[in-house]
């Protein structure tokens, strides 16, 4: 395997050095965290998973207009994706009440939200990722008004989007975490705001329809167990798992 420069390594993802100026290759890992980093453990399989979740995912969101990083899979645990200049803020869309949203709330989870409900984190593990406003957002210039309504514009669309996408399979989209980043385009004068990260069962609160099972991350938050089972099943109902399962690709030597 190739020997390339390793950019940044995060929670779930490696990022290396891409194999052309302006691009960067994301490799899914299979480790998972919860609860800032407190919670770690391994989801085997998670990393091929993910990656074939968010390309679909991407990819159809890009055929709609939604501009995002996303080039093209490269293998089963990497895609080529832009160079972009990450915004630090994580950006929650709500549309059923669980998770933190209860707990500060007191509202039984499962409640349908009377509309979607858009959040703003300063990503920042070792502060705790705390909730800021657009005041915050702002003020320390992580981005400007006019950007900030262009996130949340964006937001509602990939939202009504994959709202629907998912319920077509079945499936609900209680939540979910969002990431945005500048793209500079030499043809253009001005960055372009596009979406970032990955779309997956990591940052996607998933529902079963008629059971209500849970099909996400929150199998390995709360030791509910199955969680391989469940990424699987999500991608299974896309139609996007290999028939023979998550095959698995050795991820490349790093060149410090």
């Amino acid at each position: 395997m190739a020997r390339r420069k390793q950019l940044y390594e995060g929670k779930a993802k490696i990022l290396y050095e891409g194999p052309e100026p302006g691009t960067v290759v994301q490799y899914f890992k299979d480790d998972a965290t919860a609860f800032n980093n407190q919670k770690k453990g391994t989801i085997t399989g998670k990393g091929v998973l993910n990656n074939r979740i968010s390309e679909y995912l991407m990819t159809r969101l890009g055929e709609i207009g939604v501009p995002t990083h996303f080039i093209r899979r490269l293998n089963m645990r990497e895609q080529l994706v832009k160079e972009v200049e990450i915004i630090p803020i994580e950006v929650v869309v709500r549309n059923v009440a669980a998770g933190s949203l209860s707990k500060k709330f007191a509202i039984p989870e499962g409640t349908p939200l009377p509309r979607s409900i858009i959040e703003f984190y300063y990503k920042n593990d070792e502060l705790g990722d705390p909730m800021v406003s657009e005041e915050h957002i702002t003020a320390f210039n992580w981005a400007d008004p006019l950007e900030i309504d262009e996130i949340m514009a964006m937001s509602l669309r990939v939202n009504d989007y994959l709202s629907g996408l998912f319920l077509g399979v079945q499936l609900r989209l209680v939540d979910f975490k969002l990431e945005f980043g500048r793209y500079y385009d030499e043809e253009e004068e001005e960055p372009r705001i596009v979406l970032a990260d990955e779309i997956s069962p990591d940052n996607c609160r998933l529902w079963d329809m008629a059971t209500g099972e849970k099909l996400d991350k929150d199998r390995f938050r709360r030791d509910l167990g199955g969680v391989e089972e469940a990424y699987q099943e999500v991608a299974r109902r896309l139609g996007i798992l290999p028939e023979s399962g998550p095959r698995d690709v050795q991820g490349p030597s790093t060149l410090q």
